[in-house]
């Protein structure tokens, strides 16, 4: 039984309509909310016009630990020019230590942790909302709005139990021990499977006044859950919530996206949930999710990297490959953001993965790149390479046929250590129709433009290299 602190226990019905009652506040004019672009679903339309995301953030705590100065990180990825990042809604924490993570900024230090419930004594309840958190939920919102960053808002995400211990369910607010309600007395691997119907009472609820407090703003979509396939989450349940989010905007101005995350590496998404616009994968070297899932004519995204080592080609050639494979989303994680660098300066982390200032610049590199053509009409196609990549090199190519071409060459990486840099040239068979283009040869780590000339062909193009290192980008467009 959910347990009520007061005299009366209200009803389920009544609890759900207390829960979204407030009203939102009145959506700003404007051209609508982030959403599916209309003439090509496989990419975003944002503030009027055609977006692929590109960032590398912080580790999704920047609302829930109150020591983190959302401000300086948000103002951190503006400057760098990254227009996305993902945000844990408080449901879920990390404690000091978990993952090996140096200064996890999603790991609050004690009394220093905010979520949508209020505190009573040194417990939760979850029939009461903490309007403090929601405030700066909503300023951090408010603050991404200005800066042009569009945010993941993710609801939900397993209790991982990798030390067989359950720390991080003893933790949750949700765990029978930390709340007034005696909600959540199970095993941490049936917390997002409907079996218990008091908690998902409180996931319905908590979800609800999240997505209304929230309407109001035209710079996020919702993420049902972080990783669901670990520790027993149901597709049953991540429908649910889908259909919770959908209820509870139906009578609200603005209608958000919703995401959901379907696998580590690769996997074939079936028989999707007609409300979920956005699939995103972790870790997807290389990135066949894409091509296995083009046909859902919806955003493929990779919105969690690591695990690969620290160096910057890692990640810079990960997130180049997923774009060009014609993905929307690549989130690099950053952890160079902590509570203590809130401008993404630490460099002394023993964390499992990258990201550093420099490695930042370089994503903007691939943001511009990818926003300097007319992408919407484009299609991944690796077919028009018809030679000249050597063994030990792969490429990818984003194409609108006789028209424009944006290409990407790099040495194939393992998840290990990089081989050292070595000088290369390539020569590129390049198949198109027979006309006068212009051609640009780009260096990701910097953006300059190493060699640039024109060409015509009569049905195929010869693209010679300048000499490079690591990798390089080509833009081809038909003059």
């Amino acid at each position: 039984m959910l347990l009520y602190h007061g005299p009366v226990r209200p009803a389920l019905g009544t609890l759900l309509w207390l829960a979204s009652c407030a009203a939102p506040s009145i959506a700003p004019e404007g051209p609508g909310p982030f959403r599916l672009h209309p003439d090509n679903p496989h990419y975003f339309l944002f503030r009027g016009r055609p977006t692929v995301l590109v960032t590398s953030g912080e580790h999704y705590g920047a609302v829930l630990n109150l020591d983190f100065d959302y401000v300086k990180y948000l103002d951190t990825l503006a400057a760098d020019g990254l227009n996305h990042t993902r945000l844990f809604a408080g449901t879920y924490r990390e404690i000091p230590g978990s993952f090996g993570i140096t200064d996890n900024t999603l790991a609050p230090e004690p009394g220093r942790f905010a979520c949508p419930w209020a505190r009573s004594g040194q417990t939760y309840d979850l029939l009461r909302w903490d309007d403090a958190y929601f405030a700066r939920l909503k300023d951090f919102m408010a603050q991404a709005s200005k800066r042009g960053v569009v945010v993941e808002v993710n609801l939900w995400c397993p209790n991982y139990n990798s030390d067989k211990k359950d720390l991080l369910w003893k933790a949750s607010p949700l765990h029978a021990t930390n709340n007034v309600n005696a909600v959540g007395a199970c095993a941490g691997n049936e917390v997002y499977t409907l079996k218990d119907a008091d908690l998902t009472t409180v996931q319905e609820m908590t979800t609800r006044k999240i997505v209304r407090e929230l309407n109001a703003f035209d710079n996020l979509y919702f993420e049902i859950c972080n990783e669901p396939y670990f520790e027993g989450v149901t597709i049953e349940w991540q429908h649910h919530i889908a259909d919770v989010i959908v209820d509870a905007e139906k009578d609200l101005p603005n209608k958000h996206l919703i995401s959901q995350n379907i696998a580590n590496g690769r996997a074939q998404v079936g028989n999707p949930h007609p409300a979920v616009s956005i699939f995103n994968f972790h870790y997807c070297v290389p990135p066949d999710a894409v091509a296995m899932n083009y046909r859902l004519d919806k955003p493929i995204g990779e919105n969690e990297t690591g695990f690969r080592g620290r160096e910057d080609v890692l990640y810079r050639t990960e997130g180049w490959d997923f774009i060009l494979a014609g993905g929307a989303v690549y989130n690099n994680l950053d952890y160079s953001f902590t509570t203590k660098c809130a401008d993404g300066t630490f460099l002394a982390y023993a964390s499992p993965g990258g990201g550093s200032p420099s490695f930042r610049r370089q994503m903007k590199v691939l943001k511009d790149f990818i926003h300097s053509f007319d992408f919407v009409r484009m299609r991944p196609d690796r077919g028009v390479i018809k030679g000249g990549v050597p063994d030990g090199m792969q490429a990818w190519a984003l194409v609108e046929t006789g028209r424009q071409y944006a290409l990407y060459v790099h040495p194939t990486l393992g998840k290990g250590k990089p081989s050292p840099a070595r000088e290369a040239r390539v020569e590129i068979l390049l198949e198109a129709p027979a006309g006068d283009y212009a051609v640009e040869w780009i260096n990701p780590l910097t953006g300059s433009v190493d060699k640039k000339g024109s060409t015509t062909t009569t049905g195929a193009l010869t693209l010679r290299s300048p000499p490079f290192t690591e990798d390089v980008a080509i833009r081809v467009v038909r003059r």
